[in-house]
């Protein structure tokens, strides 16, 4: 049983890390505590990730564009998670406005929670009627 799986099954989802990192040990400050700042930055491949899918058509390469840049990972796959890819609700908000900058499209932040793959996001309602 992966980490994940095992931490899924003791927490709600909203608190299972993003991503993993092993450490040898914590990096921590002259006293003591830990020092975040020198905690290194999780590799594109320490995210809960599907088997890789290349984004299919203008609307998923879009939304897989803005993912990326807003996640700050290298790719995103349609069956890609926004949460699980680091994402949370500012984040959220911050797509629903790229969104309606790019497209013209308004969407409630409830269908991102509802939707929150790229496959499912590009078939809801405003954003797979988007005609370019």
């Amino acid at each position: 049983m992966s980490l994940r799986a095992h931490l899924g099954g003791l927490l709600p989802d909203y608190m299972v890390p993003s991503a993993f990192v092993r450490l040898e040990a914590l990096p921590l400050t002259m006293n003591g505590k830990l020092d975040s700042k020198a905690l290194p930055v999780p590799d594109d491949d320490a995210y809960a990730r599907q088997a890789y899918e290349a984004p299919q058509g203008e609307i998923e390469t879009l939304l897989a564009g803005i993912w990326a840049e807003l996640l700050g990972v290298e790719r995103v796959g349609r069956h890609d998670n926004f949460f699980e890819l680091g994402g949370h609700s500012l984040l959220a908000v911050r797509l629903l406005v790229r969104l309606t900058e790019a497209l013209a499209v308004e969407l409630p932040l409830a269908i991102l929670f509802a939707k929150p793959t790229l496959a499912e996001l590009a078939r809801e309602g405003p954003v797979a009627n988007f005609s370019a």
